[in-house]
């Protein structure tokens, strides 16, 4: 990723109804995995009401757009001199882009801007796999890993964050796994992959792994693969194959699972394991509360012992 220029990227708008408006934009330049120069960020005023439910998430309202906000062409125009040729990258690319931005081009006879790159999503997705934040929304993510307060559901304020992530938490394990270019980074973000733990179902929350010694589990994802959903059998026949091409389900083993390194060899046979990175720092986080627990129960024990030498002064007087 050294020396490689790209976008990040985040539109706010008028809602998922069609059609839909941007209301604001935010990009930041990014150079390998780090900001570079100014962010760009712009309201656009295309004369639009602002649905009551929108409003509510990002804030925004057919006056402050009026007041505040551009032409949407003159925008764009800004946006294109920002861009240049550099691939755009966004935390939910088939939403950002696909959903919003090329049809609004399109409406406007605006030419696309920039050139196609990865969704940062979908890479978060597979790289935190198994998720230990729950989901990968981005503030979910944003929480769970302490990232700075960014302004959250505001266009540029959500392209820091994603900054932050990149920076913190998906830089070090993409490095861990060898992905050190953007077309290694790109097609790992492009490949075809799912969960390791079903997401949806009977089975929902059990990890694949299990499927070698769990019939019933095996049954079902022989049924998915024979679903009439295209999506599901594409599932169910990548989840078979991958169990197919895996001599011990210990590959699968999912980093909250890989509790001691010593434990690589068993039986003479190479095991898998991925120690989560952050367990140490949440460790001490833990330590740390406790500590500080500690401290406030024994002030609370001196404030209480306080309380009930004043209550025997009052009740003696009042006596």
């Amino acid at each position: 990723m050294k020396g490689t220029g790209w976008l990040l990227l985040d539109t706010e708008t008028t809602g998922f109804a069609s059609p839909v408006f941007v209301v604001e934009i935010g990009a930041q330049r990014m150079c390998g995995w780090e900001p570079q120069g100014e962010p760009f960020r712009k309201l656009l005023n295309q004369n639009q009401d602002i649905p009551a439910e929108a409003s509510r998430v990002h804030g925004y309202t057919r006056e402050i757009l009026e007041r505040d906000g551009e032409p949407a062409a003159a925008v764009y125009a800004a946006l294109r001199e920002y861009v240049g040729e550099l691939p755009l990258v966004s935390y939910h690319t088939e939403y950002d882009l696909n959903q919003v931005l090329k049809p609004e081009w399109l409406r406007l006879g605006i030419a696309p801007i920039g050139s196609a790159g990865f969704c940062a999503l979908r890479l978060a997705q597979r790289l935190l796999d198994p998720v230990p934040a729950g989901n990968c929304k981005l503030q979910t993510l944003r929480q769970y890993y302490r990232l700075p307060e960014r302004g959250a559901h505001t266009a540029l304020g959500d392209v820091f964050t994603v900054a932050d992530l990149f920076a913190k938490v998906l830089r070090p394990i993409a490095e861990q796994r060898g992905l050190a270019t953007w077309e290694q980074l790109t097609a790992y973000a492009a490949e075809e992959w799912y969960p390791s733990r079903i997401a949806f179902g009977k089975h929902k929350g059990k990890s694949i792994a299990e499927a070698c010694n769990d019939a019933e589990l095996r049954g079902w994802l022989d049924g998915l693969a024979r679903s009439a959903n295209a999506r599901n059998a594409r599932m169910g026949r990548w989840y078979l194959r991958h169990i197919e091409e895996t001599a011990e389900p210990s590959l699968f083993v999912a980093w909250e699972c890989a509790r001691d390194p010593a434990a690589g060899a068993v039986a003479g046979k190479d095991l898998v394991l991925y120690v989560n990175p952050e367990l140490p720092r949440l460790r001490a986080l833990v330590d740390a509360a406790r500590a500080r627990l500690a401290e406030l129960e024994a002030g609370f024990t001196v404030e209480k012992a306080k309380v009930v030498a004043m209550k025997a002064r009052l009740f003696a007087r009042l006596r």
